[in-house]
């Protein structure tokens, strides 16, 4: 997966979905809002193979080179097509700090996002891409040892 050099560091994985604060307006997504979250939450797997289950999301910690960070940035979510009008992309604003890394991750939160297949989250800043990272969505019985690891299994049935 590519890496700009103006990337200090990018970790790819796999998290929990954290508590939310609010939302964000997010008109280029399916849902049309971005989770806004007091706290990142740890990886609790270092992997690119997702299990498609509700409440579990997976996604990027990046640290910019500048310490002043890089703002804006636009995250494009590519995969496969999804809810009533096929969508295959989404966008939304975010920022990469400079200080410590920031996380930049997708959520699932609806049915209709468990889709197996290759998502690709691409951050970018103009026409400079920063990072490009790919991940396997698969059925929850393909990675059982990540299928329950956020407590959600009975989600599952």
């Amino acid at each position: 997966d590519a890496v700009s050099d103006l990337m200090a560091s990018v970790e790819a994985g796999v998290i929990c979905a954290p508590e939310t604060t609010g939302t964000l307006d997010a008109p280029g997504t399916v849902a049309g809002t971005t989770h806004l979250i007091a706290e990142e939450p740890p990886f609790v797997a270092v992997t690119r193979r997702v299990p498609a289950v509700l409440g579990i999301g997976f996604g990027v910690k990046a640290r910019s080179v500048d310490g002043d960070g890089i703002s804006p940035v636009l995250m494009t979510v590519t995969h496969p097509p999804m809810g009533d009008g096929a969508a295959t992309t989404q966008t939304f604003t975010t920022s990469i700090r400079g200080t410590d890394p920031s996380l930049t991750f997708y959520q699932f939160d609806f049915d209709y996002e468990l889709l197996p297949g290759i998502w690709q989250m691409t951050a970018s800043t103009g026409d400079t891409v920063l990072y490009r990272t790919t991940f396997e969505v698969l059925a929850p019985e393909q990675v059982p040892e990540l299928a329950s690891v956020c407590g959600f299994e009975e989600l599952l049935s």
